[in-house]
């Protein structure tokens, strides 16, 4: 269900302003996914594209937050920014970007981070940081002198939102919050106590 445009509309104030205000990471944001058990899981990742549909993010398919989008894919996401005194969070379903969108994005990252993304078996241990150097170059040595193909296991992720929750810091700890939650086929808009 396409985001309504208030919340598009805020999202994208509460980027600007951050940018402004030169938050270091403006676009970081803790991600919180589950496995098949109900354990819960929650790291930053960077958001890196939001539109009408929702929320996308990239990362190894083959990681912990991967494999727990396999088994649960529903997700929840918060943007915060210490310094403008907002926050968003976000709770949905998870879909997985296509081929197209994770070739187009994964072409346009720096060449390091592409070749991190063939050398690093994210989340599985290692054994030094000499080894790790040692994989990174060895994928140099295999793409020398040309483009680096986005690797089976990197891909993205978007997250399909039911709600979205904007909060913004006042005085005397009363601040706004409004909500908007998916209802059917329409979103519901209410403003919450602090």
């Amino acid at each position: 269900m396409r985001l309504p445009d208030e919340v598009l509309e805020r999202l994208q104030d509460c980027m600007d302003a951050a940018v402004k205000a030169k938050e270091v990471e403006p676009n970081a944001m803790t991600l919180a996914t589950l496995d098949g058990r109900g354990n819960v899981s929650a790291r930053m990742v960077l958001l890196k594209g939001f539109d009408e549909r929702g929320f996308v993010f990239y990362t190894n398919t083959l990681s912990i937050k991967g494999r727990q989008l396999a088994q649960q894919p529903r997700a929840a996401l918060i943007l915060y920014w210490k310094t403008t005194e907002r926050q968003v969070r976000v709770e949905g379903s998870v879909e997985p970007v296509t081929d197209q969108e994770a070739d187009e994005y994964f072409a346009t990252r720096h060449r390091g981070s592409q070749l991190g993304a063939w050398a690093s078996r994210q989340s599985e241990p290692l054994e030094s940081r000499a080894h790790l150097l040692k994989k990174v170059l060895q994928s140099e040595l295999k793409f020398v002198g040309g483009p680096v193909p986005r690797p089976p296991h990197w891909s993205g992720y978007r997250v399909l939102p039911d709600m979205v929750e904007f909060w913004y810091g006042r005085t005397s700890r009363l601040h706004d919050r409004f909500r908007f939650q998916l209802a059917g086929n329409d979103w519901n808009r209410q403003r919450l106590y602090p």
